[in-house]
This record gives C-alpha cells, structure tokens and sequence, in this order.
C-alpha cells in the first residue's frame, strides 16, 4: 500500500513537472487615435491632393494579436513556436487571419537556434534595435517609408510597407546564433520552387461579325513552366559596452519561365538589399545613424532596374521618467527602371513623444514630414513632385 502511495505520488510530482515545463503565451498591440494629415503631389502638370482626418489605428505600431509557447526538451534544448496575425481595431468585422509570423523551432542553450516557417528578415530585426522610430507608421521615416500613402483606417498590416526592404518572407529557414564575444549571427534560405510541364501553345476562334470570317479570339501560350522563388540573407550585431553595430544583407531572386508571366512587376527579378547601423546609448539619450541601399534588377534585362538608397540618423530619451521622445531626420534617392525612367530625391523628419501611464499604457504624439524634389526623367520633361505630413494623437496598449 505504502508502495503504491509513493508510486502514485512521484507520477503526480513528475506530471506537474512536465506541464511546468511547458507554457503558452498569448501577447498583442491594440493602438488607436485620431490621425491627420495632407498630402500635395505634381505629375505631369497634373496636380493632385490627398487629406485624412479621421479616428484610425496603428499610428505608432501595427496592431497584433499573437501566440507563443516553449517547451523544455531536456539537456539545455528547448522547442518553441510563434503565430502572429495584424488586426484592425476600428475595423466592423475580422474576415480572415492576416498572418505576420507563423514559426516552429529548436533552441540549444550556448548555441543558437533553428526557426522553419513565415519570419522577419534579418533587416527588419536589426532596424528594430537601431532606429528612432521604431516601425511607427507615420510618414517621414526614410529607412522605414510608408507605402500606402498616409496613415488612415488600414495601416495594421506591416505587409504594406516594403518599399526600402523585404520584411518578411515565408518559406523561411532561419538560424540564429547565441553570443559570443559580443557577435551575434543569423542566416536564412527561403524556397518556394514548382516545375511544370509546358503545356502546348493553342488557338481559339471566332466568328468575325464585320467579315463574317473566323478569327483569332484568344492565344494560349501554356500555363506551365518553372517558377522558382528563393531568397537568402546573413546579419551580423556587434555589441561593445553601449555601443550596438549592425551589418545585414538579403538577396530574393524569381525566375519564371513562362511567357504569361514575363512581363509582370517583380517577375524575373533579383532583388538585393543591405542595411548598416549603428547605436550608441549615452545614457540621456540612445543615438542611432542608418543607412539602407535596395537594387531590384531584370533577368531579362540587366539594364532595367529600381535602385533606391537612404541614410537618416536619430536620437531617442526618457525627457523624464515618464515622458519619452524621438526624433530623426534623413534623405535618399531613387531611380526606376532603365535610364529613361524618373529619378528622385527624398527627405524626411519625424518627432515623437510618449508619456507612459504603466509598463503597457502609453499616449502618444507623433508628426512626420516627407518631400520628392528634383524629379528628372529623359523620357519627359515634367516637373513631378510630392509633398506629405502626417500626425496622430493616440493610446496604445500592449498585452
């Protein structure tokens, strides 16, 4: 009997152990407020302009709802997951799940780990750690630039800013090393390759109503083909006492073979970006200096090509123990494909405060500014420009 007591209890003792060993987190980002701004641009002698002001979301940082969970394997290995997806807090209904992060991966204690599935790119992690603004979603960052326009109703979805960088690629193996001597290493492959077999050119027909004659209504050149999409990165983080150097660079090439598909945008393209920072914590104040470059060149046509280049630097400080601000200014340039396309040059600042309610509440203030001078083009003689500012009052929470 007394065997059976001890034998009942150490299984009991041993199943909490287990399931102590185990955990799941559920995090997240609601952020909402009133954002505002204008937008004036000249194309072609055309002018045009854009105004928000409305109660909207995501100002200062997308909103998100996520899942995470370790489990403790044994002998310093551990397995974990992360599934992330954006939402849209002013939104009346949630359609489908916007996926932002969805990985599973193994970690060996004083080695590193390995990471399968929808991630950040080594890029988008480092401007994490070196940049002023931190991923806020108003205009003015040049390194972090805004897509869509200006911040209104939608901008949850990170998916939409990736005109400096790719920030994130799925099909995604990642590994990360631990820390040694102050370096910290990630690499990545990503794959996503399918071959078919090309099927037979066809011909349809119809009746000509003019002539009354057959003619030719629709050409099928096949829809077969290779399509391959692959990528690759390696960052480098160097820490030294305050001082925080990051080196990145990432390459996604897509071949296709397949004339349907030869002439669509980012068809056949190798698309190379870099990213170099640093920052240095003063301790009054975190100094951050950047610098991104971006070429997406044809592999049909070497010559046809969007390169783009930015350099901004910025400051970030608690002014009290409460209150938090920013502020960064920077300029670039960029020129679209083949020399007879525009090239531009670009500016922009931002400000920013936070006053801090808790650990997880803060209101915020934000205001960016943006301008594209000197727009040239050899195929037009058009004076083009574009000229933005954008603000937002908020609260964000985060869970």
């Amino acid at each position: 009997m007394k065997k059976s007591l001890l034998a009942v209890a150490a299984m009991t003792a041993f199943a909490g152990a287990a399931q102590a060993q185990s955990s799941v987190t559920v995090y997240g980002i609601l952020d909402v407020g009133y954002v505002g701004g204008n937008a004036k641009s000249t194309a072609a002698g055309k002018n045009s302009a854009e105004t928000v002001s409305l109660v909207g979301q995501s100002a200062e940082t997308s909103s998100r709802l996520g899942f995470k969970g370790t489990e403790d394997l044994g002998g310093g290995t551990s397995a974990f997951f992360t599934f992330e997806t954006g939402l849209s807090p002013n939104s009346s209904t949630v359609s489908t799940w916007n996926n932002r992060q969805a990985f599973v991966g193994l970690k060996k204690n004083g080695l590193g780990a390995a990471m399968i599935g929808t991630q950040y790119t080594p890029i988008h992690t480092a401007i994490g750690k070196t940049s002023a603004g931190q991923y806020n979603n108003i205009v003015g960052d040049v390194i972090y630039p805004q897509s869509s326009g200006l911040n209104a109703a939608n901008a949850s979805n990170a998916n939409q800013n990736n005109i400096g960088y790719t920030i994130r690629s799925n099909n995604m193996l990642k590994l990360e090393s631990d820390t040694f001597a102050g370096f910290k290493g990630t690499a990545f492959y990503a794959a996503n390759n399918k071959n078919e077999n090309q099927g037979a050119n066809t011909t349809t027909y119809a009746l000509d109503p003019a002539s009354s004659t057959p003619a030719v209504k629709a050409t099928n050149v096949g829809v077969g083909g290779t399509t391959n999409v692959t990528g690759y990165g390696l960052g480098v983080d160097y820490t030294w006492k305050k001082l925080l150097v990051s080196a990145n660079y990432q390459s996604f090439k897509n071949e296709t073979d397949s004339s349907l598909t030869a002439t669509v945008a980012g068809v056949n393209s190798t698309d190379n970006q870099m990213y170099a920072a640093a920052a240095y914590d003063f301790g009054i104040l975190k100094a951050f200096a950047q610098y991104s470059n971006r070429k997406i060149t044809s592999n049909l046509n070497s010559n046809q090509y969007f390169k783009r280049s930015a350099q901004q630097i910025g400051v970030r400080s608690f002014i009290t123990p409460k209150i938090e601000g920013w502020a960064s200014v920077g300029n670039g340039r960029n020129q679209a494909f083949g020399l007879g396309e525009p090239t531009a040059n670009f500016t922009g600042y931002q400000l920013g405060s936070n006053y801090w309610l808790s650990k997880r509440t803060n209101l915020y203030a934000i205001f960016g500014a943006s301008q594209t001078s000197n727009v040239s083009s050899i195929a037009s003689s058009a004076n083009n420009s574009y000229n933005a500012n954008n603000y937002a009052l908020g609260v964000r929470h985060t869970f």
